[in-house]
């Protein structure tokens, strides 16, 4: 009887043989694999990770004697070469060392806006991940909202490009922060 063709056949066996023995790993310990050293995988170039850096601030929203205005900071877009685009913000800034969020809130406000206030309610935290510098920085935000008790309205030169009193109907439509407008929108304070 004449065995059906590469039904166990030397040359069937063979290629078995070649098969199997190809998927067991490498058979030995040559320092080369396919022409490659296998040093050079171990010399490849470190990736270069950003340095972390944790900031935490504090601010929120004034609002003003009457009760219908609120208080935002604007900077210029630099995305925008034609510093049209504003990008209105709650005011805020960062804790000084041996401040209290409520202390620095209040602090931050009078700087960025020329208006002194007082703080009437916690608004909550929000935290966020940003590259400036080439370093990669956790920023944590404590924000609170202010009731207006004087001052006169003024940007801070150095961080501020404009500040206004708006509508309180309007704040979340012109807030330019995602996570700002969430926070305002679940206060209810807007709804008065």
């Amino acid at each position: 009887m004449i065995p059906a063709p590469g039904a166990g056949s030397e040359s069937t066996k063979k290629k078995r043989k070649r098969k199997r023995s190809g998927n067991r790993g490498p058979q030995s310990s040559n320092p080369t694999q396919n022409g490659a050293p296998k040093a050079a995988v171990h010399n490849a170039p470190k990736r270069a990770y950003a340095k972390r850096v944790d900031e935490v601030s504090a601010g929120g929203l004034v609002i003003d004697t009457t009760g219908a205005l609120g208080l935002l900071i604007g900077r210029y877009d630099q995305k925008d070469s034609g510093r049209t685009r504003v990008l209105w913000s709650l005011p805020k800034g960062h804790i000084e060392e041996g401040e209290t969020p409520e202390q620095a809130a209040i602090r931050e406000v009078a700087e960025e806006t020329g208006i002194t206030s007082e703080i009437t309610k916690s608004l909550g935290v929000i935290d966020f991940w940003f590259m400036a510098g080439g370093k990669r920085i956790h920023k944590t935000v404590h924000h609170f909202i202010f009731k207006e008790s004087g001052g006169l309205l003024a940007a801070q030169e150095s961080e501020v490009d404009l500040v206004s009193w708006f509508p309180l109907s309007e704040i979340i439509g012109l807030l330019a922060y995602p996570d700002e407008k969430k926070l305002i929108a679940r206060s209810g304070e807007l709804e008065k």
